[in-house]
């Protein structure tokens, strides 16, 4: 008939379409989320765990430049040189030990501090011992400042650090060969230092 147009027809999704692609973003949405928070997380830990080791090492200095670094010098005589809210010495705090191990227990011999990032600093009370390159400290720095979950190789593992007399410092993963701290002498050992730790 003269007048009339022809029926066009309109371009869409039918129901179907709309829902396997919804399913297909789901899938993805499952495996990716997760991986995302992650990162988020372990972005996070690295930041604060270069951020107290800093702190240490700019604490070190300072105990330096007073004129009272020693053979005697302890990680807790670095104390006095850091904000930090709370030091907890009766075992009544926990945090995760480094990868291999389990938790670390603060306690009188072995204080922490709990400072404003979060993180927990497990230390000692033993000394350099001597004067030589390959003497050193320990501290070890727990990102979030609490048992994560217990296990050996878990996502919130903490980071041990060495300071040695010359004021190096390093993690234990990049130790220097022969590195005494007491009760012993450790190597490099990379497996120690978390995944997702890097300078």
């Amino acid at each position: 008939m003269p007048g009339l147009k022809p029926l066009q027809s309109k371009a869409g999704f039918t129901l179907a379409e709309v829902l396997i692609a919804l399913a297909i973003l789901a899938e993805i949405a499952t495996f990716t989320i997760p991986k995302i928070l992650n990162a988020q997380q372990d972005g996070r830990n690295n930041a604060i765990v270069k951020e107290t080791a800093a702190t240490f090492s700019a604490a070190f200095e300072q105990h330096k430049l007073n004129g009272r670094l020693s053979t005697s010098t302890t990680a807790i005589d670095l104390y006095q040189y850091i904000n930090y809210l709370g030091i907890s010495a009766d075992s009544s705090l926990s945090i995760d030990s480094v990868q291999t191990a389990t938790t670390l227990v603060c306690d009188a011999p072995h204080p922490c501090i709990k400072l404003a990032n979060g993180a927990a600093v497990y230390t000692g009370q033993y000394s350099f011992s001597g004067t030589q390159t390959t003497q050193a400290i320990t501290f070890v720095v727990d990102p979030d400042g609490r048992v994560t979950d217990g296990t050996t190789n878990g996502p919130g593992k903490s980071v041990q650090f060495f300071i040695y007399y010359n004021g190096r410092l390093t993690t234990r993963g990049a130790a220097a060969t022969g590195t005494y701290y007491h009760p012993g002498t450790y190597n490099p050992d990379p497996t120690v230092d978390p995944p997702w730790f890097s300078w």
